[in-house]
């Protein structure tokens, strides 16, 4: 057994801008109105932080109709239907959307395609919050999702009509860009946002493990199993040649004998995983091992969003 391992620590990782608004959202808003405080969804997909807000004061609901009119109802990052919105204008005295900006640029954009007439195709995960938040904000029948480049046969566009596709925010950006190749050939005059949908952190840590991957023999991506953009990195890490990647909840998941025969193994995490959680797993190893840890990083981040009006200091 190797009992010297080489640790190559990837950044950028943990919080985006996005993560920190919506975690500061609900702090604010315990201090502003007090406990407890009712949020729509858990506001960003990681045990750890739902296990410290619902300790501070944060109630996570499975359906807004749980929540009492006279408290603050929070949206979490990933957004919300126009349903659950109407919903909530209509039943709750405070209303408090911690949507992460990026989302909302999407939901803004499906909206004017809308209107201008365009067939629109989403291209994200069945079921995840964020895609039922962005085909929610417009009439049924109106958007359609396509997960794989296979359900883009089931299409049925006449190619002459207007059509667009919007992205998922948090997706694999090489298997998007796969999609959306086939996508172009089969209706070359289809639209686009003007930017990007996937965001820059979801970006970040893509590249930042696809330059490092292929140095490890072992790669771990701290975060939940509900993390889209988690998931995603793993699979990125082992489409840049470590196949030996798994993503890991926290220190308490790591079995240590299994990366007995690694000498290199990388570490990253994802968009909504705290640091201390990379720290432990760093510290559950070098309790078993003597490490030598090399920092690496592709790229700095300095976006910052403000927050809301209804827990902004005025």
């Amino acid at each position: 057994m190797n009992n010297v391992k080489k640790i190559i620590l990837v950044s950028p990782r943990g919080f985006c801008a996005g993560v920190t608004r919506a975690i500061d959202v609900v702090l604010v808003a315990i201090k502003k109105y007090g406990a407890p405080v009712y949020v729509n969804h858990e506001i960003v997909h990681n045990k750890h932080v739902i296990e410290d807000l619902t300790d501070k004061g944060a109630i996570f609901l499975k359906n807004i109709k749980d929540a009492p009119k006279d408290r603050p109802i929070i949206f979490s990052a990933h957004g919300v239907s126009k349903k659950i919105t109407n919903y909530a204008r209509n039943n709750n005295e405070t209303i408090i959307d911690a949507t992460c900006p990026l989302v909302t640029k999407v939901h803004v954009q499906a909206k004017k395609f809308y209107e201008l007439g365009f067939k629109i195709i989403l291209i994200g995960h069945k079921n995840h919050p964020e895609v039922e938040g962005t085909m929610g904000q417009l009439p049924v029948k109106s958007i359609y999702l396509v997960e794989t480049v296979k359900d883009i046969d089931n299409l049925n566009f006449n190619e002459n009509k207007k059509i667009a596709y919007l992205t998922q925010t948090t997706l694999s950006v090489d298997d998007t860009q796969n999609i959306i190749v086939e996508l172009r050939k089969k209706f070359p005059n289809i639209k686009s946002s003007p930017k990007r949908d996937i965001c820059y952190a979801t970006s970040n840590r893509q590249n930042a493990i696809k330059e490092y991957a292929n140095k490890c023999d072992a790669f771990i991506v701290v975060g939940s199993k509900n993390s889209s953009n988690s998931n995603r990195l793993v699979e990125v890490a082992k489409n840049a040649g470590c196949l030996n990647s798994y993503l890991l909840e926290n220190a308490d998941s790591l079995n240590v004998r299994n990366y007995s025969s690694f000498d290199t193994i990388g570490i990253s995490s994802g968009a909504s995983v705290p640091e201390v959680l990379v720290e432990n797993v760093i510290s559950k190893f070098q309790k078993n091992y003597s490490l030598e840890i090399e920092n690496v990083s592709l790229g700095e981040e300095n976006v910052q969003f403000k927050l809301p009006k209804k827990v902004r200091n005025q």
